[in-house]
């Protein structure tokens, strides 16, 4: 089979390899419909992950099933599914401690493009399917099913994390497909007054449609005296980071109010300088006592929290279509697609590759 791999930090191919083997509780997948994410960026070009050598891309995919293990109970070839970014082992130590990502160390649930081949391949690998694929609603355009196994459950997960309560006013930092999901997902909670931070025309338009009721740009000034202004120097119940380099947590603490939660979700590709290390203000964080919690995630995965956000989709609570600015379509445009997501162009939120099935 052919896939798209990273094949050293910098550089990217088509590549061949065996089909993926299928064991008796996994499943063998076709791609139905695949979308580039910035964390492919850092794997290849930042080199975040360390190197990796002819390992297949990708991990954001809706899929059709081609074969199942003789164990799997709930899907069969044919079966059109979402495919979640994260697939644990779900007999875990982690898992029953209530941290599925975390299966087999730090960030062990992501799997695809990182400790196997990811779904950029003409078939690829899902373990312990009755656990980690969920069925696409027949009726739920591929565009949107494709934004929920990474774009959707990571932004979410900045807004539950946050632990924001009705009527909390919220700063999301960044704006991109995952801080438009932050946007989304603190409006679901009962956020009242949501900043998104950000400049580009497409995110900003999205922004103000899933909820955000100010707009606030870098080029007006430094962030945080805006955010300070804006909430008459009482600064913001939750931050939400989505984006942005290592000075990025300095903002987000410096503008969190006494009781605030700073929830990251956004992947740091590299630290401040030539030094690994993120930093934190010694004073915005009151000398390391001013009830300022950090929370960080990784994107949940699995069955559930798929079905869940399907159910978010289907009954209008927001169209995740809205961020797919750029629709290509065939297996052979994901190359375009992913360099796309790397130079990044200001009307572009998100690709997304279609395959005929």
């Amino acid at each position: 089979m052919k896939g798209l791999a990273m094949l050293r930090i910098g550089e990217i191919g088509w590549i061949e390899k065996e089909r993926p083997t299928c064991g008796p509780r996994d499943a063998i997948v076709r791609p139905l419909a695949l979308a580039p994410c910035t964390s492919d960026i850092h794997t290849v070009w930042e080199g975040a992950i360390g190197d990796r050598h002819n390992l297949i891309l990708g991990h954001e995919a809706l899929g059709t099933v081609d074969e199942v293990g003789s164990e799997v109970r709930d899907f069969k070839p044919g079966d059109r599914v979402i495919v979640p970014a994260i697939t644990p082992d779900w007999d875990s130590e982690a898992v029953q401690r209530g941290f599925s990502s975390q299966t087999g160390g730090p960030l062990g649930g992501w799997k695809f493009s990182n400790s196997k081949d990811g779904v950029f391949g003409e078939y690829f690998h899902v373990n312990l399917a009755d656990n980690n694929l969920a069925h696409l609603p027949a009726d739920m355009p591929l565009e949107a099913g494709v934004m929920l196994p990474d774009m959707l459950s990571t932004g979410f997960l900045g807004a539950e994390n946050a632990r924001i309560a009705i009527g909390a006013t919220v700063a999301v930092l960044g704006i991109g497909p995952v801080g438009l999901s932050a946007v989304a997902g603190a409006r679901l909670r009962g956020a009242g007054r949501i900043f998104a931070v950000g400049t580009r025309p497409a995110a900003v338009r999205v922004a103000k449609e899933y909820g955000a009721t100010d707009i606030v740009s870098y080029k007006d000034g430094d962030t945080v005296e805006q955010i300070l202004r804006a909430t008459g120097g009482t600064g913001v119940d939750a931050v939400i980071v989505a984006g942005g380099g290592p000075e990025i947590l300095m903002d987000a603490i410096n503008m969190a109010k006494a009781g605030s939660v700073i929830s990251n979700v956004n992947y740091f590709g590299s630290g401040l300088g030539d030094k690994d290390v993120l930093p934190v203000p010694r004073v915005g964080w009151g000398f390391g006592m001013a009830d300022k919690d950090i929370a960080t995630g990784l994107c949940p995965g699995g069955r559930v929290r798929m079905e869940r956000l399907a159910e978010v989709v289907k009954y209008g609570r927001m169209d995740p279509s809205l961020m797919a600015t750029h629709v290509f379509r065939g297996f052979d445009s994901l190359e375009e697609a992913l360099l796309l997501m790397k130079e990044k162009p200001r009307d572009l939120i998100k690709p997304v590759v279609l395959l005929d099935r």
